[in-house]
């Protein structure tokens, strides 16, 4: 996927949230996906993920019955505390840092229940060194988190955390199994609205 140019949009109001992720290659969209739910206590708080390539699929966390039921009827899997999907997980560990860096020291852990479309997992995000980039919005010193794939049909993903910018990420870097790549560097940062 070298050639692809990704768009992160990410929209809260204290309460409510909105995240999309926009992969795109000669203006032609390959891939969205979208997070949507609520801020509280623990952070972030999914309602429903999508993600979009000639059809959408979606998880919906079914907070009352304590499940992730997904839409092309994969069996539902128990909803575990701080769950996340592919999506808000880069923006809760960064919250997550930004809340107590110190607990996160280097060589250390986080895990996080991560669903998917279509099933969810125990994603596992060791934490690197600080490392200084140099991107097309700036230079930043920025946290590396690494996810390494657990089976042959998962991606590798990679995001560079700046705490500059409260713990955002201003580099993902996602590999699939077959070697293809997106690789995603903040270009600039734009303010907006929060979701209505």
């Amino acid at each position: 996927m070298s050639g692809v140019f990704g768009e992160l949009t990410w929209q809260q109001d204290g309460q409510a949230y909105e995240a999309r992720l926009s992969l795109s290659f000669l203006f032609k969209t390959l891939r969205t996906q979208q997070s949507t739910g609520h801020i509280g206590p623990a952070g972030i708080t999914p309602d429903r993920f999508s993600d979009t390539r000639k059809t959408e699929v979606a998880s919906h966390f079914v907070r009352d019955q304590g499940q992730i039921v997904f839409s092309n009827n994969a069996p539902s899997v128990p909803l575990l505390p701080g769950a996340q999907d592919r999506l808000s997980v880069i923006l809760q560990l960064g919250a997550l840092l930004a809340g107590d860096p110190a607990r996160y020291p280097t060589d250390g852990a986080i895990a996080i229940q991560t669903a998917g479309p279509r099933d969810a997992d125990i994603w596992i995000f060791k934490i690197g060194e600080e490392e200084n980039l140099r991107l097309p919005g700036g230079d930043f010193a920025a946290r590396k988190l690494t996810r390494n794939p657990r089976y042959p049909y998962d991606d590798k993903v990679e995001l560079w955390l700046a705490p500059a910018l409260g713990f955002l990420p201003v580099r993902i870097l996602l590999t699939q199994p077959n070697g293809d790549f997106a690789d995603m560097r903040l270009r600039e940062r734009i303010a907006g609205p929060g979701p209505n």
